[in-house]
């Protein structure tokens, strides 16, 4: 059997594409396996972790993760996330900067959501009436949005100031100290809150990974079957 070198050439760039993708999706297939066992592991741990102890910590390896921490919000300077939907209605997640006692560095704190009023203009009352000294809650990434416009991480003016995604950097920067790279969502016990439903994040499950590498693979398998069958069949015509 003789091959031809650019249909050859060509079956085997396909297949090797075809092959990697399968294998790609078995390594994501791992990678949500791990994410569940350390989301499980988060959700059903009892322990409270000082929040000093974790604040320069990955997010992903403390995500779900109860904390407590000493210290007081900076209410004067207060961020609201826009186009936040709770049952329907569109809002905002309200978050205030935390300052830890003893610690150069703070964390924002989701307080919950609030409605939209009907004036955009009129932004919603979200005072604090006691700066409390206790924080609990649990750290989690900040709320995402489906598609990212440019300029979106970027607070107006003014306080409290409207943004669309949370860069922490960025907020760093408006308030002129820094920030954790995780939000705190606000213990549903506390004062100081608003409407919280924190959710356990849902994605993709390991086995719709793996079914989609056994069809990247099936089909390289049938490419394979189908390249050689013509290629015999060419040569037995010749």
């Amino acid at each position: 059997m003789k091959l031809k070198k650019l249909p050859t050439l060509v079956y085997l760039c396909t297949v090797s594409i075809l092959i990697a993708l399968g294998i790609w999706q078995l390594g994501r297939a791992e990678q949500k396996r791990s994410f569940f066992e350390q989301q499980k592991q988060g959700l059903a741990s009892s322990e409270i972790l000082e929040l000093t102890s974790v604040i320069t910590g990955d997010v992903e390896s403390l995500r779900y993760k109860n904390v407590q921490a000493i210290g007081h919000y900076d209410q004067s300077h207060q961020f609201l996330i826009d186009n936040q939907v709770s049952n329907g209605r569109v809002g905002y997640f309200v978050l205030t900067p935390f300052i830890i006692a003893g610690q150069s560095k703070a964390v924002l704190v989701n307080r919950g959501w609030v409605p939209l009023n009907q004036d955009r203009s009129i932004l919603p009352d979200i005072q604090i009436v006691t700066e409390q000294s206790l924080l609990k809650g649990r750290i989690n990434n900040f709320p995402s949005v489906g598609l990212k416009l440019a300029g979106a991480e970027i607070p107006t003016k003014g306080w409290p100031s409207v943004l669309q995604v949370v860069d922490a950097r960025v907020l760093s920067e408006k308030l002129g100290y820094s920030v954790a790279i995780f939000q705190v969502e606000l213990d549903k016990n506390l004062p100081e809150g608003f409407k919280r439903e924190w959710q356990v994040t849902t994605i993709m499950p390991p086995e719709q990974h793996l079914a989609y590498a056994v069809q990247w693979f099936a089909l390289a398998a049938t490419l394979t079957v189908l390249f050689f069958w013509y290629s015999i069949k060419r040569s037995k015509n010749e």
